[in-house]
């Protein structure tokens, strides 16, 4: 499973070489493409209701939460709800077990990793040369995985076997 930020063509490049991958749009991402494209009078109320949306137990309820959300802002906020109803990756997450869904909707993870890399990059101020922070780069991703190697992230270790089947299941059907 893949879990993007929306970039255009993304998903395409991603079947492309992984066929059947699932794809997660990261609903933080669009909730603040949202909230860029609304009035800021209403922007608290739009992000509120979508947010609901998030919180539905199964796609279906999901999908027919969208649906009211569009209907009901698409007269005002033609743009958004255009957006919203393209996008056939915005629930995928709801298709995995409970206790991982929360760290599937967005892409928390890899944002955490690039944001304690710029930390780190900033204290170092400059490079002597773009080898040197290659170098650097490298080492903190070989840092970090070593430190999360043997850790399992949270409802991961629960969800393993539900993970396993899913995986041979959906590759048995080729």
């Amino acid at each position: 499973m893949f879990v993007t930020d929306g970039i255009k063509g993304i998903e395409d490049t991603i079947h492309s070489v992984y066929p059947k991958a699932d794809i997660q749009r990261c609903l933080v991402h669009v909730m603040r493409n949202i909230a860029w494209k609304v009035r800021v009078q209403d922007r608290s109320l739009i992000l509120n209701e979508f947010k609901a949306i998030r919180f539905q137990e199964t796609r279906k309820l999901a999908n027919q939460a969208l649906l009211e959300f569009v209907s009901k802002w698409e007269k005002i906020y033609s743009k958004v709800t255009e957006s919203l109803k393209g996008n056939h990756y915005l629930f995928t997450y709801l298709d995995y077990p409970k206790c991982i869904q929360a760290s599937l909707y967005s892409t928390n993870i890899i944002e955490g990793l690039n944001k304690d890399i710029k930390r780190k990059v900033k204290a170092k101020v400059q490079f002597p040369s773009e080898k040197s922070m290659e170098k650097y780069f490298v080492s903190r991703l070989e840092e970090y995985n070593i430190k999360h190697s043997f850790r399992i992230h949270k409802g991961f270790g629960k969800a393993e076997p539900e993970l396993q089947k899913r995986i041979v299941d959906k590759y048995e059907m080729s």
